[in-house]
């Protein structure tokens, strides 16, 4: 039977599963799930569970466990910005002592088990030349470690065999055993006194050197996936097919857009449009004829249910005419260090 929540159900008596539930179930489709997918596979089959026995939830307790997640994100942040300290008197301030307590056992929990939490407030340039000569594979343990913005700073300022070595061991990362990570942040943190700050946490692979790619200057970022290409072109091309995605075709602007459609046959051009939001698919439409957006809408209509690898492919082979056209200098995408250079 689905479990009800009442309107007498107090928020604190809530599991954390439950809560997450709830709090799943009042985001739309989409926000639910970028959350779920910054979950561990074991946690996210447990809300999932969850969310698939609840019954009907009283408003109010939805509202009380949104709330308690705006002010838990509000804490983080505050408490990444200033410590907990700083975040303490401001949730003292505005928010209910007990829930004020909650929040903040929750938050001083996790930012003491965030492995390199001294790093959080210590400026790149002197974290570079405090780390530049450590061995890549440290490097790399400490990186995976930061936010994406602060790791790209850090790999930029890299001697250049050092980045390639750097990423290698960064996109080949998995599991790193907890004591060593330990005893690098014991290492670091002794002699890095001077610095202290707090956060973060990240883990290594393919994913994290393609946000931290992003973020570089394209100079650095071919350089380096030049320099990996003759040693593991698999690895590079991994890389490149993570860091610009089919949505992502958004940041073309409308000549751009235009000239990969002259390359992208109408049927691939309808598959590859299943899935697409309709922002892409407005998008795509308004740099077309009327005649070709209505005969791909239709198609679209009338193509009945495909397979999500078939809709995949397709969608991998227009980034791939998106990436040739860009390292061709033929279009640019915009956020991507190419807004000085003239589209073709």
């Amino acid at each position: 039977m689905p479990k009800d929540i009442p309107d007498t159900k107090a928020v604190e008596d809530l599991t954390g599963v439950e809560r997450s539930a709830i709090l799943l179930l009042s985001l739309d489709q989409e926000a639910a799930g970028m959350v779920l997918g910054q979950l561990d596979p074991s946690a996210v089959e447990e809300v999932t569970r969850e969310v698939a026995i609840l019954g009907t939830v009283s408003g109010r307790v939805r509202d009380a466990v949104v709330a308690e997640f705006y002010q838990l994100a509000l804490a983080h942040t505050w408490a990444s910005e200033g410590g907990l300290e700083y975040a303490t008197s401001l949730l003292e301030e505005h928010v209910d002592p007990e829930v004020a307590k909650r929040i903040i056992e929750q938050v001083s929990q996790q930012v003491q088990q965030t492995p390199f939490s001294f790093l959080q407030k210590a400026e790149s340039d002197n974290l570079l030349t405090f780390i530049q000569d450590e061995h890549p594979q440290t490097i790399a343990l400490i990186l995976s470690h930061l936010q994406y913005n602060k790791a790209a700073e850090i790999l930029a300022g890299l001697a250049s065999q050092k980045q390639i070595e750097v990423v290698k061991r960064v996109a080949n990362m998995e599991q790193t055993n907890p004591e060593v990570i330990r005893e690098v942040e014991r290492g670091l943190e002794a002699r890095l006194s001077s610095m202290l700050t707090q956060r973060f946490e990240k883990t290594g692979g393919v994913d994290t050197v393609a946000e931290v790619l992003n973020l570089v200057d394209r100079g650095t970022e071919k350089g380096i996936l030049e320099g990996l290409e003759s040693e593991d072109p698999d690895l590079v091309e991994s890389i490149r097919r993570l860091m610009f995605v089919f949505e992502d075709i958004l940041l073309v602007n409308d000549r751009g857009i235009q000239a990969v459609l002259k390359e992208i046959d109408n049927d691939e051009l309808a598959l590859a449009m299943k899935t697409a939001s309709e922002e892409l698919k407005d998008k795509i439409f308004r740099n077309m004829s009327e005649r070709a957006a209505s005969l791909i809408g239709e198609e679209m209509e009338f193509m009945g249910p495909v397979r999500v690898s078939d809709v995949e492919g397709a969608q991998q082979r227009v980034v791939d005419v998106v990436r040739r056209l860009e390292e061709a200098g033929e279009i640019i995408i915009a956020g991507r260090g190419g807004e000085k250079e003239m589209i073709v």
